[in-house]
C-alpha cells in the first residue's frame, strides 16, 4: 500500500537484543545487538543473528563485537551502521520518505549518552528521532496504567543494565539504574566454571547455561536439581573436556549479581515518597526483560524487598511494544519523551 507519509518505528535497543516496532504491524524483527566487522578497515560483515553465530569463532580478519556496553553506546560508528540496517530491514532499503524512530535508553544516561542516540539514529536515515525512557516503555508495554495518580513499580532487567522506577502520573518520580544485568550473568557463569573447575567457557554457552539451568532460588522444598553436560577447554591441558553442573552450583554462581539487582530496587524503594510506597505494596511490583525471566527470580525480589513482585506477560518484548503504544500517542506521552 502506498502511503504519503514515513513509516513510525519503534526500537528497543538493548545491550544484548535489539527489538523494532513497526506501527501497525507490531513487532517486525527480534536479534542480538552484535556487529561483525573487518580488522583492517572497520567494514561492516554481519549484523544481527548472523553475527551473533560468529561471536568467539571468527578468523583473524573478522572481529565479532557488542556496540553497546552496559546499556548505552560504546561504540559510535557501528551503533550507526548497525541502526541503518535495522531500519533498512524493517521498513525497506528504497525509502521514499525517511520514517520516524523513537528509541528508548537508560534513564539513568547522562546528556552526552543521550545526544550520542539521536545523532546516531538521525544518522541512521530518520527523519526525526525521539528518546523515551526504559523504565516508562517498560510500564506502557506491561499495560501498567501509568497516567494516573497512582504509584506503579516497574524493573527493567536487560542484558547490560538493570532499570527500576516508580512512575505516577505519566512521568519517572524515582529512578535507580545498575549496570548489571543479563551479561553480568554470563561472566559471573564463565568465572565460576574456571574457578571452580579450571574449564573455559564462551559467552554463548555461558547464556545457554543461565537459560537452561539458571536458579535464583533454590527453595526450601526438596527436588531433584536441574542438571546440565557442559564442553569446554581445560586450562591446564588445553584441551577439550566435560563437565556436569547443577542449578544450586549455577545459583552459587549468580547470587552476587542477582543481590546487586535487588539492591537497585531497593534503592528506588528507600527513596519513594511514602504515598507512592503504599500504592507499590498494595499492587507489587512489575518485573520485565529477559533477564526477570531466570528462574524464580520473582520469588527472589519479594523475599528480599518484602513486597510482591511478579514478572510482566511477555516480559522480553514489553520495552518494544511500549515504545511502539507511545509512538502511537505521542500526544498523550510527550512531556517524558525528548527529540531531534
Amino acid at each position: 500500500m502506498f502511503s504519503f507519509s514515513g513509516k513510525r518505528i519503534g526500537i528497543d535497543l538493548g545491550t544484548a537484543n535489539t527489538l523494532v516496532y513497526l506501527v501497525g504491524e507490531g513487532i517486525v524483527l527480534n536479534e542480538p545487538t552484535v556487529v561483525a566487522v573487518t580488522a583492517e578497515d572497520n567494514r561492516v560483515v554481519a549484523v544481527g543473528r548472523e553475527a551473533k553465530e560468529m561471536l568467539g569463532r571468527t578468523p583473524g580478519n573478522i572481529v565479532a563485537l557488542r556496540p553497546l556496553r552496559d546499556g548505552v553506546i560504546a561504540d559510535y560508528t557501528i551503533t550507526e551502521a548497525m541502526l541503518s540496517y535495522f531500519i533498512d530491514k524493517a521498513v525497506g532499503k528504497s525509502r521514499f520518505f525517511k520514517p520516524e524512530v523513537m528509541v528508548c535508553i537508560p534513564s539513568g544516561v547522562t546528556q552526552v549518552e543521550r545526544r550520542a542516540v539521536l545523532d546516531a539514529t538521525m544518522a541512521a536515515g530518520a527523519k526525526i528521532a525521539y528518546l523515551i525512557e526504559e523504565p516508562l516503555a517498560a510500564a506502557i508495554g506491561a499495560k501498567i496504567p501509568i497516567a494516573q495518580a497512582a504509584g506503579h513499580m516497574v524493573v527493567d532487567i536487560g542484558g547490560g543494565s538493570t532499570e527500576s522506577a516508580v512512575i505516577s502520573l505519566g512521568g519517572v518520580v524515582v529512578h535507580n539504574s545498575v549496570r548489571a544485568g543479563g551479561n553480568k550473568i554470563d561472566e559471573a557463569i564463565a568465572s565460576y566454571t574456571k574457578k571452580k573447575f579450571n574449564l573455559l567457557v564462551g559467552e554463548r554457552t555461558a547464556e545457554e547455561i543461565k537459560i537452561a539451568i539458571g536458579n535464583a532460588y533454590i527453595g526450601e522444598e526438596a527436588h531433584e536439581p536441574a542438571k546440565m553436560e557442559i564442553r569446554g577447554r581445560d586450562t591446564i591441558t588445553g584441551l577439550p573436556r566435560t563437565i556436569e553442573l547443577t542449578e544450586v552450583q549455577i545459583n552459587e554462581a549468580i547470587y552476587p549479581v542477582l543481590l546487586q539487582i535487588v539492591g537497585a530496587v531497593k534503592g528506588v524503594l528507600e527513596q519513594t515518597p511514602p504515598e507512592l510506597a503504599a500504592d507499590i505494596i498494595d499492587k507489587g511490583v512489575v518485573m520485565s526483560g529477559g533477564t526477570s525471566l531466570i528462574k524464580n527470580f520473582d520469588k527472589l525480589m519479594t523475599k528480599l524487598t518484602g513486597v510482591p513482585c511478579h514478572v510482566a506477560e511477555d516480559a522480553l518484548l514489553c520495552v518494544a511494544k511500549g515504545t511502539g503504544v507511545a509512538l502511537e500517542n505521542i500526544e498523550l506521552y510527550k512531556r517524558s519523551i525528548s527529540k531531534k
